[in-house]
C-alpha cells in the first residue's frame, strides 16, 4: 500500500444555479511534506463545516485504481488527482478490502477509518453532472474518511501499513451498500454499531435505520 499524492486546498467561490457558493472540494497536489493537524492537512480548509469537516472527516482518501475507471467510463483522459476532492490518492487500499474502524500508519501519522464519502452536489458541479452523483454511489468507488490520531508529517510516496483490523470487518463498501441499498439488513446494522470508530453521523444514520425496522416489526 502506497501515498501517492496529497492534495489541499483553500474554499474557492463558485456559481451554482446563478448564486456564488464556497466550496474546498478544489485541491491540487502538494511537492514535499506536509504536515497532517487533528481536523485538517497544513494548506487545507473545508468551506462548509456543517457538512464536511471535524475530527470524524479530517482527511478524505480515495484509490489511485478507480482514476482508470472513471477515465473508461466517461470516455476521457484520466483526471488529475484530487479531481474528486481527495487528500490522500492511495494504492492497494479500495473499498472492498478497507474497513471502518481500520488503523493505518502513513508517514509520521496514524489515522483510523470513520466512514465512506457521501458526494455532495458539488462533487456533480465539478464533474459538470449532477447525474454523476448517483453514478458514484453506486458504483462503491466513494472513497472514505479517516480520523487523526496521531499528528505527524507524509508525503506523496510513503508507504502505508495497516497496523490494526477492526474485529467486524465491515468493509467501506458494505458500509455503503447499508446506507443506501440495503437498508433493511438488521444483523449488518447491529454488526456497524459495534463499531466504535464509526463515525458520529453515521452511527446516528444505522440506529435510526434499526429503529425504524423494530418499529415496522412491532406494528
Amino acid at each position: 500500500m502506497k501515498l501517492i499524492s496529497v492534495q489541499v486546498g483553500r474554499p474557492r467561490t463558485v456559481r451554482w444555479r446563478g448564486k456564488p457558493v464556497a466550496t474546498g472540494i478544489y485541491k491540487q497536489p502538494v511537492a514535499g511534506r506536509v504536515m497532517v493537524y487533528q481536523l485538517n492537512l497544513d494548506g487545507d480548509q473545508q468551506a462548509d463545516l456543517r457538512v464536511h469537516g471535524g475530527p470524524d472527516k479530517a482527511v478524505y482518501v480515495y484509490p489511485v485504481e478507480h482514476y482508470e475507471s472513471w477515465a473508461q467510463e466517461r470516455g476521457q483522459t484520466r483526471d488529475p488527482f484530487g479531481q474528486f476532492g481527495e487528500n490522500f490518492t492511495v494504492e492497494g487500499m479500495v473499498e472492498e478490502t478497507v474497513h471502518i474502524g481500520d488503523i493505518f500508519q502513513i508517514g509520521d501519522t496514524k489515522l483510523e477509518v470513520t466512514q465512506p464519502r457521501v458526494p455532495c452536489y458539488k462533487l456533480g458541479l465539478k464533474m459538470g453532472s449532477m447525474q454523476f452523483l448517483k453514478r458514484f454511489l453506486a458504483s462503491g468507488r466513494t472513497g472514505y474518511y479517516m480520523r487523526v490520531l496521531e499528528q505527524g508529517e507524509v508525503g506523496a510516496g510513503d508507504s502505508i501499513e495497516r497496523i490494526r483490523t477492526d474485529p467486524e470487518r465491515v468493509t467501506i463498501r458494505q458500509a455503503v451498500r447499508l446506507a443506501f441499498f440495503e437498508q433493511d439488513d438488521v444483523a449488518m446494522l447491529e454488526k456497524a454499531l459495534r463499531i466504535p470508530a464509526l463515525s458520529d453521523e453515521w452511527r446516528i444514520m444505522f440506529q435510526e435505520q434499526l429503529a425504524e425496522i423494530t418499529s415496522d416489526a412491532t406494528r
